[in-house]
C-alpha cells in the first residue's frame, strides 16, 4: 500500500512572454506573485497550493540549490488547469472574466449534477478551468 498523499501542491504552466503572462494572472487572480523573476512567477492561491509560471525553455538544465539539484522539465502546447470557486461565484467569476477581457470559451454544467465549469484560455493558450469545488466530491 503507498503512503498518504496530502494534495497537490503546484500546477506549473510553461509561458512565451513571462511579463504578460505574470500581468494577465495577477489580474485575474487578484493577488501579487509570492515571487517573481526572469525565469519563474509563484502564485500562492488561498489553500496553498501554487500556481507556478516557468518561461518556456528556461528550465532545461538541472537547477543546483544548498538542498539539492532540481531536476531539468519544459512543456510545450496548451495545457489544461483547473481552479475551484464557490457554487454561488459561477456568475461573479464569469462577470470578472468579462471585465478582464477573457472570454468564456465554454460553459458546462455537469450531468453529475455536482458542478459547473467556466473555460477560458491564457496568453499562451492553456485551458483554464473555474470549477464548482464539488466537481469531484465523493458519492
Amino acid at each position: 500500500m503507498a503512503p498518504a498523499v496530502s494534495g497537490l501542491l503546484e500546477m506549473c504552466l510553461y509561458v512565451d512572454d513571462m511579463e504578460a503572462s505574470r500581468a494577465f494572472y495577477r489580474r485575474l487572480l487578484g493577488f501579487d506573485p509570492l515571487f517573481s523573476d526572469d525565469r519563474i512567477t509563484v502564485f500562492r492561491l488561498p489553500d496553498g497550493s501554487a500556481l507556478i509560471l516557468f518561461a518556456r525553455g528556461g528550465t532545461l538544465e538541472p537547477v543546483e540549490t544548498p538542498g539539492g539539484t532540481i531536476p531539468p522539465h519544459d512543456g510545450s502546447g496548451p495545457n489544461h488547469f483547473a481552479l475551484g470557486i464557490a457554487e454561488d461565484q459561477v456568475d461573479a467569476w464569469r462577470a470578472h472574466l468579462r471585465a478582464c477581457g477573457v472570454p468564456v470559451e465554454s460553459e458546462v454544467a455537469w450531468s453529475n449534477g455536482r458542478g459547473h465549469s467556466l473555460y477560458f484560455r491564457d496568453p499562451d493558450g492553456h485551458a483554464g478551468e473555474l470549477v464548482t469545488r464539488d466537481l469531484w466530491a465523493r458519492s
